[in-house]
């Protein structure tokens, strides 16, 4: 075995060891979404991303999804060859991504690097690295292709070569069909050609081809399906508010933060005595935002990273200059563009990092080797934790498979947990879903349920389970202030806990006749007599209700009037209303000005049936911003209330 070939095999031989382990690894996350988009291609080939799917309870256009369809086209072709859906084949198949970041980063590191090893290896120990290389999402395609076309237009610059110039663009077109953010790559390409040789026409042209490529698609979607994506993604940040003020700036903590453990933080900690008392300030100030030293140390180290390397800009060698720029170019760019704060959006940044940050400690092999050691041995952790989770949603499902054959079952979840349901024969959960006796509804705390109605039944608990870890980590967990998916929780890059990650349950809905003849939304009995179109309670007092609001009711003993109260909102548009008995109109009116209201039937009415349904509908409903729910008005009470009884 010759010396030059043994870098390689350790490479090698670490990437497997942080890969083969995972290769039975459970759907997770996004994963869900990309398959839809695989499944959809079998059908559309030329256009995968016109899946569409329930998210959130809301039916959307994967159009509008952010990431091109390049992933989607990959999970398609093994979809294709393997003719299902088995973790294992596919998560083999995603080594090809692991390995051609990895081949990258060795030519980087050999071109950048006085220890390219140790900079390759800290790229594969990196904890986004570990973990994301576990999912089926784009995070891998896109620093595939990226850190592909860096290297390769590093050495079609350096040599001056056409050949690999056309080949760093092609792999750059690749990554601008993984993702939207490697438009980024355009002012870092143009950058190391400014600094080595800015005279080459034909390379200026070939910087902007991932900008090229967006812009192609785009105009092939236009023509082909009459909507340009960008347009169905603006239309969807709008609607879920995604970058709003308060966002970027959970973004920005979180990316900070998670900037520290690209590298161990032990070699990006700043050595200079100014640095270091700048950043102890910025420690103190944020443990007043959450004091858990996983988010103060970590959040002052990220300011260090920033402050230490910014040097670098200003200095005489053009490498160093070039790491920094590409570092801070694309961080400022995450900062703008992003919304979540988490952990894989980073990725692109790795490389320069810790390159700069071997460069910086090159005489000191022990250090290298503990921090390198240390770091993976973290990140095995928090992959293992992450296997964990999602594995505890595949048994959940499989162990309830045998009650589902007669039954319609509903998931009322989204990630892994949707994928194992749909896959068993479930059906996805829509916002005020109307359940009936007999279904079976399997739930999650953590993964996003929507509000849905039992029409009239109760649910009776057939299993719940607690998932947890053998391991403290958490990336995403019920009570963690983990940002490593988003930031919508806190700014730590991971947390520590014991306590469960999620509960799930399964509940079969059974029949109960309804207790009340007048429903105040108050009542404890309320949620078992709405059929559908009313949400949650709100300030113990009030329910918003769609454009239709169905109730159960007692029928009293004797004929009785029939009322329903409810607010008109000024805001909103509808003002006409309704009141219904078993189908048949009772009463209606318009109203010009909003207020509270109380709709009654002309005359008492009555039923031979135990049971009625009375039905209030408004003509016209809307969704405001950020609002998946369809308003139309305020509902307080409906019902018989000479018959009514105190609430329960």
């Amino acid at each position: 075995m010759g010396r030059s070939t043994r870098p390689i095999l350790l490479i090698l031989g670490v990437l497997l060891l942080v890969r083969l382990p995972f290769l039975t690894h459970p759907v997770q996350g996004d994963d869900f979404y990309y398959l839809a988009g695989a499944q959809h291609a079998q059908i559309d080939p030329l256009h995968p991303n016109h899946a569409r799917y329930v998210f959130q309870g809301v039916e959307v256009d994967m159009r509008g999804h952010p990431h091109p369809p390049l992933n989607a086209w990959f999970l398609a072709g093994v979809l294709a060859l393997r003719g299902d859906i088995d973790e294992v084949p596919f998560h083999t198949a995603y080594l090809l991504f692991s390995l051609i970041a990895v081949w990258a980063m060795w030519s980087l590191a050999k071109r950048f690097c006085a220890r390219p090893v140790w900079a390759t290896l800290f790229l594969i120990a990196t904890p986004a690295f570990v973990v994301q290389g576990t999912s089926l999402e784009a995070d891998l395609p896109l620093l595939a292709f990226w850190l592909a076309a860096i290297a390769l237009w590093v050495r079609a610059v350096d040599q001056a070569s056409p050949h690999w110039l056309v080949a760093a663009a092609l792999c750059a077109a690749l990554a601008a069909m993984a993702a939207y953010q490697s438009v980024a790559l355009v002012p870092i390409l143009l950058y190391y050609l400014w600094l080595h040789r800015r005279a080459w026409t034909l390379a200026w042209l070939a910087a902007f081809s991932p900008l090229f490529t967006i812009l192609l698609w785009q105009a092939f979607e236009r023509a082909t399906s009459g909507a340009m994506p960008v347009t169905v993604l603006a239309g969807y940040f709008q609607t879920y508010n995604l970058h709003s003020l308060a966002n970027k700036l959970k973004n920005a903590a979180a990316l900070i933060t998670h900037l520290s453990w690209l590298v161990f933080p032990a070699l990006v900690l700043p050595r200079r005595r100014s640095t270091i008392l700048i950043c102890a300030g910025v420690a103190v100030a944020a443990a007043l935002l959450d004091a858990h030293p996983l988010f103060w140390a970590s959040f002052a180290t990220g300011v260090g990273v920033l402050i230490a390397n910014g040097a670098n800009l200003f200095s005489t060698k053009e490498d160093a200059k070039f790491l920094t720029g590409w570092m801070f170019s694309f961080f400022a760019f995450a900062l703008i563009i992003f919304f979540a704060g988490s952990a894989r959006y980073l990725l692109p940044i790795v490389a320069p990092v810790a390159i700069l940050a071997v460069n910086q400690f090159q005489n000191h092999t022990k250090l290298l080797l503990a921090a390198f050691l240390l770091q993976l041995t973290l990140s095995l952790g928090l992959a293992t934790a992450n296997f964990q989770h999602w594995d505890g949603y595949r048994k959940f499902v499989a162990s309830l498979e045998s009650s589902f054959p007669g039954k319609r079952v509903w998931i009322n979840g989204e990630w892994g947990l949707r994928y194992y349901a749909e896959a068993a024969g479930a059906l996805p959960m829509v916002r005020g879903q109307a359940v009936r006796p007999g279904d079976i509804i399997l739930s999650s705390r953590l993964a996003l349920p929507v509000s849905y109605t039992t029409g009239g039944g109760i649910q009776a608990r057939l299993a719940e389970q607690n998932i947890g870890a053998a391991l403290p980590f958490r990336l995403i967990a019920l009570g963690s202030k983990s940002a490593y998916s988003s930031a919508a929780a806190g700014y730590r890059p991971f947390d520590l806990s014991v306590q469960p990650i999620d509960v799930v349950r399964a509940d079969q809905v059974l029949e109960r006749k309804p207790a009340l003849s007048f429903v105040p939304m108050h009542a404890a009995a309320a949620e078992s007599q709405i059929i559908s179109g009313v949400y949650q309670l709100e300030s113990n007092a009030w329910r918003w209700a769609g454009r239709r609001a169905v109730i159960l009711l007692k029928t009293p003993a004797h004929p009785s009037m029939l009322e329903a109260t409810f607010r008109v909102v000024d805001s909103a548009p509808g003002r006409r209303v309704s009141l219904s008995l078993e189908g048949a109109l009772l009463a209606e009116q318009t109203y010009s000005t909003g207020g509270l209201y109380t709709l009654r039937s002309p005359a008492p009415v009555s039923s031979r049936n135990p049971s009625v349904t009375a039905i209030v509908t408004i003509d016209r409903s809307f969704q405001p911003p950020g609002d998946h729910r369809d308003l139309g008005f305020i509902l307080v009470s409906v019902g018989f209330p000479e018959a009514a009884s105190p609430p329960q």
